[in-house]
């Protein structure tokens, strides 16, 4: 392997570490470091409340961050080389949306988040069932029509269109849900990586890890299609199996954050680009693993900018996410200009 290429690994891989523990030891309770350490690798400290608020709270939000920001990565990557286009992503196409209107159906249309969760971890897996349905029923929309549609920009934005109808209709189930439940559903759609508990980890995490493996899989069948259509079905590959494989793929994955975390934006979009830059390579083989720490690194860094110094509350992660994404894609809008004018 080259020096260089494997110095990038480890690099990243520290990274992923140090902003992991960094991300468990900032809070708006100032525990000392050696403390935070402590508790890391023991599970126990001389200070129960300090116990208490790394074990059910800052590690829980910690492991949803890295979780979140692997899936959204992936996801989005797998978006970028089905669709032919840098600007897709769970949360352009209307997959987030999808997912919002499957959770919004159920908290809403039944009662609520308290209802919901008095059933434990089986209201979790409805909450994250719930999800994967909303997010599927719109990739496969858009999956239909990108096989009578070919303009790949025409997809895209029918699939905004989509993301659109889906978030009109969640507005009219909030216009006639409660308060109080409407307040805790707008919080939701914020997106928040702190309201995650533990038992909703023991649904989240498997959720992306078989999501994760079925795209680790899909790593030729990416390649392939990255070439042409006509060059992977010169392999043998069978077209319409392998976007549902990819899709379903993609569906756990994005589906499965917005459930418990809201809808996250711009992860999915930016840091495939990112990781294409960082390894100067098209290869999934390498891509995949590479958006994974990149994203997880991303959302870890993005979680600790939320947490305002010396205040309990945090901000919205969406909008440190936007901060870090934005200026991403404009900068793929501009690039793409800049060759397309050359051309």
């Amino acid at each position: 392997m080259n020096y260089k290429i494997l110095f990038v690994w480890v690099f990243l891989i520290v990274v992923l570490f140090v902003l992991f523990i960094l991300d468990i030891f900032l809070g708006s309770v100032k525990i000392p470091f050696n403390e935070v350490i402590h508790i890391l690798f023991t599970g126990n400290s001389d200070f129960t409340e300090f116990q208490t608020i790394i074990i059910h709270f800052r590690i829980p939000k910690a492991l949803t961050a890295l979780f979140a920001g692997f899936a959204l990565s992936v996801s989005g990557l797998q978006m970028q080389t089905i669709f032919k286009n840098p600007l897709a992503g769970p949360y352009v196409l209307g997959i987030s949306a999808g997912a919002s209107l499957g959770v919004a159906i159920l908290v809403l249309g039944i009662s609520s988040f308290t209802v919901i969760n008095q059933f434990g971890i089986i209201g979790n897996w409805l909450i994250v069932i719930a999800a994967w349905i909303g997010s599927g029923l719109i990739l496969f929309l858009i999956l239909a029509i990108s096989m009578r549609v070919k303009d790949i920009m025409t997809i895209l934005i029918l699939g905004i269109m989509f993301g659109s109808a889906t978030t009109s209709i969640v507005s009219i189930l909030q216009y006639f849900s409660s308060e109080s439940l409407l307040k805790a559903f707008i919080v939701w759609t914020m997106g928040s990586l702190g309201g995650v508990s533990q038992t909703q980890l023991y649904v989240l995490i498997p959720s992306v890890i078989i999501g994760l493996i079925m795209a680790f899989l899909s790593v030729k069948m990416l390649n392939a299609m990255l070439v042409g259509e006509n060059y992977a079905k010169s392999m043998g590959l069978n077209i319409r199996l392998s976007r549902f494989f990819v899709f379903f793929s993609t569906s756990l994955l994005a589906g499965s954050i917005t459930a418990f975390c809201g809808p996250i934006g711009f992860i999915g979009i930016a840091v495939p680009h990112i990781a294409r830059m960082v390894f100067k390579t098209a290869n999934h083989k390498i891509l995949v693993p590479g958006s994974m720490l990149i994203g997880g690194s991303v959302l870890l860094l993005s979680d600790m900018i939320s947490q305002l110094p010396g205040k309990e509350s945090s901000l919205p992660i969406n909008s440190i996410t936007a901060l870090v994404g934005i200026p991403v894609v404009i900068w793929i809008i501009i690039r793409k200009q800049k060759f397309s004018n050359l051309g």
